[in-house]
């Protein structure tokens, strides 16, 4: 694909790479994917800005995932913010469009007026990569560190994969003029190929010797990295949500002298995998003492998806491993 080709590029993912300085990346626009997500939920505007951020890290971090594999990312805190989850589904083939789901859990009376990060307390970040039946799944984790949850996503692959990277994010609710005020988002997220990156450190310059995307590069790697960075920084907020820019039109403003490449755009959209067979599956370890338990006032066995919203009303008798019935 050409630097010249148009696309329509909300709700996308395009891959890059710098030729000159072996970096590759990826850049992000989201719109509906956000609205779809917090629709489901009334969330306070700190809440809404750190669920957004982590649903564009969610689809900048999953581009790179196989076909059919699943990538979560997961915060949890002692904060009033306890907990933030998303998923991305890759594509089932190539072409398909991938999709993302995501959902907060929050102290509402805890929740100040502080920015959003404030909120998330001492924790840990997590991503974890399901490969699918018959696969253990891949699991790493990061304390909650810096000023941001871009933050805790370089932190991590600084400590767990050894890969020098750097995110450049914005978003908030768009005015555009002819639509409702919705959330967007955009962002680049900038990678160090593998094979550039040195063997493991045991400590870094970071926050509780935590390791840095700069600890990671040296020589001509490291003035790759920081030409790279300086680059980067230019970029204003508008550019990264858009609309009027295009990804391919923002790597030429920044990027022009390092030669870019880019590949395949993924589409993404919200999406959820939630089903009634799914939630008959997570009762079946139930004994009928237990859903008895679980059994409403009016004799019914409810359950709701926490990221779509989902509302399951089900037969007492037609769950768990005593079921009498097996029947809907």
């Amino acid at each position: 694909m050409s630097l010249g080709s148009k696309l329509a590029w909300d709700d996308t993912v395009l891959p890059f790479q710098l030729d000159r300085s072996d970096i590759r990346g990826r850049i992000a626009r989201l719109d509906g994917v956000l609205s779809g997500v917090l629709k489901q939920h009334d969330y306070p505007a700190q809440v809404e800005a750190l669920v957004a951020e982590m649903a564009l890290l969610t689809a900048l971090i999953g581009q790179t995932v196989k076909l059919r594999w699943k990538l979560s990312l997961q915060v949890q805190t002692n904060g009033p913010v306890r907990m933030i989850a998303t998923d991305y589904f890759a594509p089932q083939s190539e072409g398909e469009t991938a999709r993302i789901r995501a959902y907060a859990s929050f102290d509402a009376d805890r929740v100040t007026d502080a920015p959003g990060f404030d909120q998330l307390g001492k924790g840990y970040f997590a991503i974890l990569i399901d490969q699918g039946e018959g696969m253990t799944p891949y699991q790493g984790i990061t304390p909650i560190a810096g000023a941001s949850l871009s933050d805790c996503a370089a932190s991590y692959f600084a400590q767990s994969e050894q890969l020098p990277t750097v995110f450049a994010l914005s978003y908030g609710r768009s005015t555009e003029r002819g639509s409702d005020e919705h959330w967007r988002a955009g962002g680049i997220m900038l990678q160090h190929m593998p094979e550039a990156s040195p063997f493991a450190k045991d400590g870094g310059s970071g926050e509780g010797g935590l390791l840095e995307a700069t600890d990671l590069v040296e020589g001509e790697d490291g003035e790759n990295w920081n030409r790279v960075n300086h680059h980067l920084a230019t970029v204003e907020e508008l550019e990264l949500i858009g609309p009027s820019v295009s990804p391919t039109e923002l790597l030429r403003r920044l990027f022009h002298e390092e030669t870019p490449r880019v590949f395949d755009a993924q589409a993404v959209r919200f999406g959820c995998t939630c089903s009634e067979d799914r939630v008959r599956q997570s009762l079946s370890i139930y004994s009928a003492r237990d859903i008895e338990k679980m059994t409403t006032e009016e004799g019914r066995v409810t359950a709701d998806c926490q990221f779509c919203g989902a509302h399951y009303d089900l037969d007492p008798k037609t769950v768990g491993f005593e079921a009498e019935d097996t029947r809907s």
